[in-house]
């Protein structure tokens, strides 16, 4: 059973339309990385698989149910986390999510347990009796995390958890999703810093314009849509080399830095260049410092598949 699935999404504005017929499956026990451009389509999907949004027409089911709005069956399953969380600052941590787990009817001393188990997960036991109002932005985030996580839900939505944390914010954040990999919680993570999804996540889709583009793991995206480069280091100038490198079918182009001493070739054919580029290297008798195969980013993956389209 899939944990998450959507058949035929679809949501209109009037003559807007914000999903076009999205069919997307994300595995159990995953974390899975949900991308697009701005206006994608992507905070109208997380609304709709949560129950506080409606589908034209489509269907979707999470953790096994089906969604509709407001269904208490669904949201008894589910954890969420929106892009601007809202909390009680005069509360402290242990407060709001003692508060949480009220609300969702736990007992007296499972919601204590829960509370303790939850502050230890996102590294905030030494600030739970501190009110949130002195919290950190990057410990608001794990507290939200936290709260979201409250009824054991079997999938956790997450909205832009970093986009408003700075580096070290985001760092504490990505770590405590990485802790949730060994609780077999579902993590659907919407986000467009893609730096932090290729840290975390195992399968990615990116919608573009409401339609799903693709969905694969990360490595399957590098191997498909981008071309992977070779960095060629030498003591001596090598424009000679790259003169030759450029005559090669399988070389697409061949840039030359650092006065002439080094090499940046990318190839169509990353297999046969890895075995014939040291040949090549070894036949021209230049000196060479250093050689290296840089692997496509998902950075390079989404601009090639969205970004020449204007976004």
């Amino acid at each position: 059973m899939y944990a998450v699935e959507c058949r035929g999404l679809t949501r209109t504005y009037g003559n807007i339309v914000a999903l076009d017929n999205l069919d997307i499956s994300v595995e159990e026990g995953v974390i899975f990385g949900f991308l697009g451009p701005n206006g994608a389509g992507k905070t109208t999907t997380l609304r709709i698989l949560t129950g506080l949004g409606r589908a034209t027409s489509g269907s979707a089911r999470v953790a096994g149910e089906v969604v509709r709005p407001n269904s208490t069956p669904l949201q008894s399953k589910i954890g969420y986390l929106p892009e601007e969380p809202a909390f009680y600052n005069w509360m402290t941590g242990r407060e709001f999510l003692t508060y949480a787990g009220r609300l969702f009817r736990l007992p007296g001393a499972e919601t204590a347990r829960r509370c303790d188990e939850l502050l230890e997960l996102v590294d905030l036991s030494g600030a739970a009796s501190r009110r949130i109002g002195g919290y950190s932005r990057g410990m608001r985030q794990r507290l939200g995390i936290a709260q979201a996580l409250i009824n054991r839900p079997a999938v956790l939505f997450l909205d832009e958890p970093g986009s408003a944390l700075d580096p070290l914010g985001r760092a504490e954040v990505l770590q405590t999703l990485l802790r949730l990999k060994a609780q077999a919680t579902t993590v659907f993570l919407s986000s467009h810093i893609l730096a932090d999804v290729e840290r975390v996540c195992d399968i990615v889709a990116i919608v573009d314009k409401g339609r799903l583009v693709v969905k694969a793991s990360i490595e399957e995206l590098r191997r498909r849509f981008a071309r992977s480069l070779f960095e060629l280091e030498f003591e001596e100038k090598a424009a000679s080399l790259a003169d030759a490198l450029g005559k090669t079918p399988w070389v697409e182009k061949v840039d030359v830095f650092d006065g002439e001493r080094r090499l940046v070739v990318s190839t169509s054919d990353v297999s046969t260049a890895k075995r014939e580029l040291p040949g090549l290297v070894a036949g021209s008798g230049l000196a060479l410092h250093r050689y290296e195969l840089v692997l496509p980013t998902l950075e390079q993956v989404f601009i090639e598949l969205v970004g020449k389209k204007g976004g």
